[in-house]
């Protein structure tokens, strides 16, 4: 259960979420750096985030709204519903001999800025707590 602080930290947690499981993805893609014929995945979470961000700021949606004009036509998708990350495959670097195409120095190198982004958060998400602490903590003081 997460304490909800403000929609800032919410968006914080929600991103924080995405960056850890970014890292299970470059961890698995440096995992099966042997494995024949594998891949290379990789998330793409800016968009979900952004939605996200609209959602929990209670901005306009920067997509165009469909209107149904008519109760015979299907109904539309709800987007929002089922927002997932979207995953894809990490390509263009060249496949070794047995078809796998995973390059360490890229993967280490997406790790890296993976974790400080993620280190990042978490001191952003502290920093947060930390002034609605110390705004009670100082109130507390003066009754």
């Amino acid at each position: 259960m997460s304490i909800e602080i403000s929609a800032t930290h919410a968006l914080a947690a929600k991103a924080l979420d995405y960056r850890a499981l970014r890292q299970d993805m470059i961890s698995s893609n440096i995992a099966n750096a042997d494995t024949p014929f594998y891949r290379p995945r990789d998330l793409r979470f800016e968009d979900t985030l952004a939605v996200e961000k609209a959602k929990i700021l209670n901005q306009a949606s920067p997509k165009l709204q469909i209107a149904q004009t008519n109760s015979a036509h299907l109904p539309l998708h709800d987007e929002q519903s089922s927002l997932k990350v979207k995953t894809f495959f990490r390509d263009g670097h060249m496949a070794r001999n047995d078809g796998n195409s995973v390059d360490l120095d890229v993967e280490t190198t997406e790790m890296s800025k993976n974790s400080i982004m993620f280190n990042a958060l978490v001191n952003a998400i502290r920093k947060d707590s930390g002034i609605y602490k110390s705004v009670i903590d100082a109130s507390s003081k003066v009754s």
